[in-house]
């Protein structure tokens, strides 16, 4: 997770998956610090909890829309863990209801690239002091 930034902008993530860095350690990190089972990340994946299982032997059969979404979900799971001070903190957020999520659990906006700048807006809000 070290080399992951707290905010991965297109270009950043583009040279990381040019330069081939993208291993089986990152998919093992979601799973560990997302707190939640493989049911869960391969439905905000968008693939089946096989092929999500399959994941963690041989990320060559990861397509490269999902190693992006991964490397975004890894990023905002870093930072939300700064902004919260913890990361089971975050994850106790992102599964309550809000209302700047129209009363949804912020993780049901996870399943999008648009979804996670989202929640990564509100999470610059807060730095900022906003009460999201």
């Amino acid at each position: 997770m070290d080399n992951i930034p707290f905010t991965a902008d297109p270009a950043w993530v583009i040279g990381y998956l040019d330069d081939g860095e993208f291993d089986k350690q990152h998919v093992s990190a979601l799973k560990k610090i997302s707190g939640v089972n493989n049911n869960v990340l391969s439905e905000i994946l968008g693939v089946t909890p096989k092929t999500f299982n399959s994941y963690s032997k041989d990320v060559s059969k990861i397509k490269i829309d999902t190693k992006e979404h991964i490397l975004l979900l890894l990023s905002l799971m870093k930072k939300g863990s700064e902004v919260f001070d913890g990361q089971e903190e975050f994850n106790a957020w992102l599964r309550s209801p809000n209302v700047f999520f129209d009363n949804r659990e912020p993780v049901a906006f996870l399943n999008t690239i648009s979804g996670i700048k989202f929640i990564d807006s509100r999470l610059i809000a807060m730095e900022y002091g906003d009460n999201v």
